[in-house]
């Protein structure tokens, strides 16, 4: 049996059982597609809406989500692990490198690495439960915005989750990274541009996203290689396009301790539908990000902070026509990268 907490641990402090709210019994059996028990309406009666995330404000919005623990000293505790937690990244200024070097040793330390989530395709599943735990802390978000800032006009970044894989295949031009006939089609499109608004061409696109019922292909036990994934790279017009289903709200890994926290604080456990790039092109700087589909009704509060307002798109109905049978979405979105020497630049003034 693995629980959140020991009854003998939770009376470490002066005979205080203050983490007693947060005893989660979960069974390392149980498999990490378990679906939330509660709704996706009934989570956003009580969930308090953060809306941007910023450098500025993400201490005080993931102290603000924490705050409807009923528990009062677990509570405060929180508030003060966040408050320093997030001054010590900003004080040192953690680069993303760091972060994930600590989330290494944390890892390695716990000996989290179960057989079913060994590190076989260059995935950091290997890694859930410390990232998410930073995820839902908020940390993820803060230090990926002090590791990339970026110059006006470019696209933001955001936190790059735990199911990336170095294995994406190669995907032409208008090819189709969707693994099933499942979910509803969406062609995506657009252009890769620097500041200047001149086009690259070369640059490669690598994309990844779940499954029509919100799994990624690393939560299947039996996967046989990468589903929903891609390389597509822009031509000589800076252009890419690729097919794919519609992006679909999903909840995150509710079998380990991070969800026992979660429930603990009372906060729900989704994330809204996303679409996962990762952007690089020889002498830019490369780009982690998602694309948010407007509407969700998650948008804001996203249990791990990614959205931010630049990374929501709309999605327009298209009608059948020769190459698509049925209904079908368009999601156009340019990408504006700054050069590596831009963000040379733009560190040393900051």
């Amino acid at each position: 049996m693995t629980a959140f907490l020991t009854s003998d641990h939770r009376r470490i402090m002066s005979g205080t059982e203050w983490m007693s709210a947060a005893v989660l019994e979960v069974s390392t059996h149980k498999p990490r597609r378990m679906a939330s028990s509660m709704s996706k309406t009934s989570w956003l009666t009580y969930q308090p809406c953060v809306g941007e995330q910023t450098v500025a404000n993400i201490t005080d919005n993931t102290i603000l989500v924490n705050n409807q623990c009923p528990n009062s000293r677990m509570r405060f505790v929180m508030e003060k692990l966040i408050h320093h937690l997030h001054a010590f990244a900003k004080e040192v200024n953690l680069q993303t490198d760091e972060w994930l070097a600590g989330i290494r040793f944390l890892t390695e330390t716990g000996q989290k690495c179960s057989d079913d989530r060994q590190d076989l395709t260059g995935s950091l599943y290997a890694l859930p439960e410390f990232i998410l735990l930073s995820d839902i802390l908020g940390l993820s978000t803060l230090v990926d915005g002090l590791s990339n800032p970026k110059p006006p006009g470019c696209t933001e970044s955001t936190v790059l989750g735990p199911f990336h894989t170095e294995d994406a295949p190669h995907t032409e031009q208008g090819g189709n990274i969707a693994s099933s006939a499942g979910g509803r089609k969406m062609v995506v499109e657009g252009v890769v541009k620097d500041r200047k608004g001149a086009v690259i061409p070369g640059a490669q696109l690598d994309v990844w996203e779940t499954d029509e019922n919100g799994f990624y292909d690393v939560q299947n036990a039996d996967r046989q290689g990468p589903e929903n994934r891609g390389l597509i790279t822009t031509d000589g017009s800076g252009k890419y396009s690729f097919e794919a289903i519609v992006p679909v709200a999903y909840p995150t890994p509710t079998d380990g301790p991070a969800a026992g926290l979660l429930k603990a604080l009372a906060r729900h456990c989704f994330r809204p539908a996303h679409i996962h790039f990762m952007v690089k092109a020889k002498g830019y700087e490369s780009l982690t990000t998602s694309l948010y589909i407007r509407g969700d009704p998650f948008l804001n509060s996203d249990a791990v902070f990614g959205v931010k307002t630049s990374l929501i798109v709309d999605l327009e109905e298209r009608p059948p026509d020769a190459t698509h049978p049925t209904i079908w979405w368009s999601l156009k979105h340019d990408f504006i990268l700054p050069t590596q020497q831009d963000v040379v630049d733009l560190k040393a003034s900051l």
